[in-house]
């Protein structure tokens, strides 16, 4: 039996060159508040952190994390680390629930769970290792020929601008897309219209024998979203995404319930518990958890089972090699969400800079392989001239 001996935390601040912000790009949380400049840029996120856990053996097993990579090093370090180091990382089940009761008090949300997030990924990916297996292997196995994927960008611009991205992303087979909306509550009758103008666009270029989601990461609020529901029905959207700020769990079960189109959400969720309670309160028709917050591959696991007692399908928010083993191994899981390899926006598209191994998805899907023990990613340095690396 090996031990764990090391957790090694680093954050990779990109430097390189970055899409311009613009704006009208996405509607989001900061929205209600008078901004100078840009409106999403406290959700663009230009960091990273890697967290890689090792044991006396030499066995490195890789997590990662988005949210607040310094203050969440910071965390590891000083909290999380101790923890682990010393135990046998099959303990898998005791780590987290030591990781999470240890502190308690002040981790269970947010950066705490963030951190717990990275390591218990990590430690997943170093199981698979020790054993030669691929992650999902452990969770159960194959449950699918391959993953289907969907389109995931379409951020607002101008209408030639979204046809034009719909069509060429055509070329690779998706039978799915998500677009994001662009304006919200303050631009009032104006911006509904415009809303609505740039979903009748895309809906006349991808048809509809395929899936559109619709997101609203939160720029919305019950009295928008109640009013623009009715609208954007006739577009036949497979879900409208995030329509009002995370905590709003009332907002989400008074859209639901409504029947008009499926409401999603949960990616700003941080517990097992808080992902039980959105479906028993009827929130989500489908629950999107965020793995790389909400407890990582462990707690995953354990919302996956609720959520298919309960008959809500699980599609893990982000793409990224955990979330697809995730939705390899579950039935409950249908589809990934799929970021195409871009220049650097958002900061989505951080991982294709700092891992390789992620798979490509070709004509809509996108595969895992058999016999690549883990999660199947390493950690490159072909773009670290691009980045300021901190241990």
């Amino acid at each position: 039996m090996t031990r764990i001996k090391s957790v090694r935390t680093r954050v990779w601040n990109w430097t390189g060159p970055t899409v311009p912000p613009q704006g009208h790009f996405c509607t989001n949380a900061s929205d209600a508040l008078w901004t100078k400049g840009d409106a999403m840029s406290s959700f663009r996120f230009h960091q990273w952190l890697t967290c890689e856990v090792e044991t006396e053996d030499g066995t490195i097993g890789i997590g990662n994390a988005a949210l607040a990579p310094s203050v969440v090093k910071k965390a590891i370090d000083d909290w999380y680390a101790p923890l682990v180091i010393g135990e046998d990382p099959f303990d898998y089940a005791y780590l987290w629930e030591k990781m999470y009761r240890t502190t308690h008090a002040w981790g269970r949300k947010g950066v705490g769970m963030t951190a717990i997030s990275a390591i218990d990924i990590a430690i997943w990916d170093l199981m698979g290792k020790l054993v030669g297996k691929p992650v999902f292997k452990l969770l159960g196995g194959r449950t699918k020929e391959k993953i289907p994927v969907y389109y995931s960008k379409l951020y607002a611009d101008s209408v030639e601008a979204m046809q034009e991205e719909a069509q060429e992303a055509q070329k690779n087979g998706y039978l799915a897309y998500k677009t994001r909306f662009g304006f919200g509550p303050k631009d009032g009758m104006p911006g509904m219209r415009e809303n609505i103008k740039r979903v009748e666009a895309l809906r006349e270029v991808l048809g509809y024998d395929v899936d559109l989601m619709l997101e609203c990461y939160m720029g919305w609020n019950l009295d928008y979203a109640k009013r623009m529901l009715p609208k954007l029905a006739k577009f036949e959207p497979r879900w409208l995404e995030e329509p009002v700020i995370a905590d709003d769990v009332e907002g989400y079960k008074q859209l639901n319930a409504m029947n008009i189109i499926p409401i999603s959400g949960g990616e700003h969720e941080y517990s097992v518990i808080g992902c039980k309670d959105l479906i028993e309160q009827k929130a989500v028709s489908v629950l999107q958890y965020d793995t790389n917050r909400v407890g990582g591959i462990t707690a995953a696991q354990k919302i996956n089972a609720i959520a298919e007692a309960h008959q809500i399908p699980v599609i893990p928010h982000a793409g990224q090699m955990h979330n697809y083993h995730l939705t390899m191994a579950n039935t409950n899981c249908p589809i990934s969400e799929y970021f195409p390899v871009f220049d650097v926006e958002v900061g989505n598209e951080l991982f294709y800079y700092i891992f390789e191994g992620d798979p490509e998805a070709k004509d809509g899907y996108l595969q895992l392989d058999d016999n690549l023990p883990g999660l199947g990613i390493s950690i490159t340095d072909r773009h670290s001239q691009h980045f300021e690396i901190f241990e």
